[in-house]
């Protein structure tokens, strides 16, 4: 039996990169997974492609998770077409790589609005929508979240919020048989990354000279990470942090 057989999966920010890694993980894995997207409807419909290529079953939704009208329409498209979700993966997120002080506000509002707003809303919803026999919920990090670096001060803010939001909500439902964890990746190379950081020739070596494993991380490093604490398998943990960072 695959390790995810007869679960419903939602995943946020799933048209590409991390998210679509772990929705396909999770499809392989024999679940059936809502894609959801902010913009991308064409690279949400090849991840549907792409589970449906592996057997299961999947959906697109599109919903912007800093409006909770459209999350309750995201849930109620996840309801409507599969049942009521086992698993939610909160990976959506904005990034502005810059100097702190020339944010703008609307920039900083971005930021917390998807960032940290959109995946407490999320949670909320997640806890409210879960069967009766509980669920699990991963919310992304990352591994700046305890250590920032200039330019990504206030996202860097954000994923701290998101580590104590987990590790608050792993022990407030835990009688409930929610888990709660959450994922935080170091370079995992993604568009995101590349155009965030443009990456130049010289910041490439710097990057990797600081990573003990000497390459970048992939976003399938991450979804393996991901299906195994959405699986029965990690069925005693809750409120980690999971560093996945090639030993940086």
């Amino acid at each position: 039996m695959k390790a995810l057989e007869g679960k419903i999966a939602l995943v946020t920010g799933a048209s590409k990169g991390i998210g679509a890694a772990i929705a396909i993980a999770f499809a392989a894995a024999g679940a059936r997974v809502v894609v959801n997207y902010h913009q991308d409807e064409v690279g949400a419909v090849d991840v549907v492609s792409d589970i449906m290529t592996l057997g299961s079953e999947g959906v697109a939704v599109q919903a912007d998770i800093s409006h909770e009208r459209d999350i309750e329409r995201l849930f109620a498209a996840c309801i409507e077409r599969f049942g009521a979700p086992d698993i939610v993966v909160n990976n959506a997120g904005m990034f502005h790589h810059g100097d702190f002080t020339l944010l703008t506000r609307d920039e900083m509002q971005q930021q917390i609005n998807v960032n940290l707003l959109g995946t407490i809303l999320m949670c909320q919803h997640a806890i409210r929508h879960f069967p009766e026999r509980g669920g699990t919920i991963i919310n992304l990090s990352a591994l700046n979240s305890q250590n920032s670096t200039p330019g990504s001060v206030l996202w860097s803010a954000t994923k701290g919020a998101i580590d104590s939001l987990t590790q608050g909500l792993a022990r407030e439902f835990g009688p409930k048989n929610i888990r709660v964890n959450a994922l935080a990746p170091g370079i995992i190379l993604t568009e995101g990354l590349l155009a965030a950081k443009k990456l130049s020739p010289q910041l490439k070596a710097q990057l990797l000279a600081a990573t003990p494993l000497g390459r970048f991380g992939l976003p399938e490093d991450v979804a393996q990470v991901a299906l195994f604490l959405a699986s029965e398998e990690a069925a005693y943990i809750s409120g980690e942090r999971v560093l996945i960072s090639g030993g940086a």
